[in-house]
């Protein structure tokens, strides 16, 4: 491998954070507009895919053509469908709880609050989660067999991370959606599919998909060192953060979910535990 382009690389990782940003902030205008700020949720994948595009435009002249090509679409086919189903879950819904609760105890003018506690903070975690992203492009070519083989253990980690979180989300969406799974006070808690091995499949398939993509940034040893920090920080936004331990605060108290907890592995798919009821539990 040729030497790292560092001075280009800095260059861009400005570039980048420009481009979260205006995902930010245009989001954060929609959001006034409507008067609900659950879409920045929509805006979390679309802000990787337009870092990942930026990345994709600067390396050029940089990175090894199929490299870039390839990190770029990897990252755009999770980050727009993730994006899609989203918005397609909360769509006829009104404000998320989550920032009801944030605004209610919000000091001084909510909305500024809102946008440097949520919209600014976000930008921020996007530029950094998505620094192997970044990195990978201007790794130079040609692709040697070692680093050929490196991606190709990237893809098959990324691929199965999508997988998972794709195929839960698909479980899940439509237990939600079938009246016949539910008793009458309309909840229920899901465990069949990937849900039965896993309380969190779709956080699950998240946490391998950036440990697939931060692969495709190891070929230099520098470049791994310094990118190390984004998986960490995805894998603790996942199951220490906003992910896992948020979702099961909510879902704590109802009827079943004690049950499905004691049998079900929180986080990394393992067969049930033996014993207790093996049904979806009331809630």
């Amino acid at each position: 491998m040729n030497g790292y382009p560092w001075g280009a690389f800095g260059t861009g990782l400005a570039a980048c954070a420009g481009a979260a940003l205006a995902v930010m902030l245009v989001t954060f205008a929609v959001a006034l507009v409507k008067g609900v700020h659950r879409i920045v949720d929509v805006a979390w994948g679309l802000g990787f895919t337009a870092v990942a595009a930026v990345s994709f435009a600067l390396s050029s002249g940089h990175g090894d053509e199929g490299r870039r090509l390839l990190v770029t679409l990897l990252t755009a086919v999770w980050g727009l469908r993730l994006s899609g189903h989203i918005a397609l879950r909360g769509r006829g819904h009104g404000e998320d709880p989550r920032y009801e609760r944030l605004l209610a105890r919000a000091p001084g003018n909510p909305r500024l609050y809102a946008l440097r506690t949520v919209y600014l903070l976000q930008g921020a975690l996007v530029w950094l989660v998505s620094l192997p992203v970044q990195a990978a492009q201007y790794a130079p070519g040609p692709v040697s067999a070692a680093e050929a083989a490196l991606l190709a253990a990237a893809v098959a980690v990324w691929l199965t991370g999508f997988l998972f979180e794709t195929v839960g989300d698909a479980q899940l969406a439509r237990f939600k959606a079938d009246p016949d799974l539910r008793d009458r006070t309309g909840a229920r808690i899901m465990d069949r599919g990937l849900w039965r091995y896993t309380r969190h499949p779709n956080y699950f398939g998240d946490f391998l998909v950036w440990w697939g993509l931060y692969l495709t940034a190891c070929a230099d040893p520098a470049v791994a060192a310094a990118t190390l920090v984004s998986p960490v920080v995805m894998s603790l936004l996942l199951t220490k953060g906003s992910g896992k331990r948020l979702l099961e605060q909510q879902m704590a108290q109802r009827p079943g979910y004690a049950e499905y907890t004691a049998r079900t592995s929180g986080f990394f798919p393992l067969p049930p535990k033996p014993g207790g009821d093996d049904r979806a539990g009331a809630g």
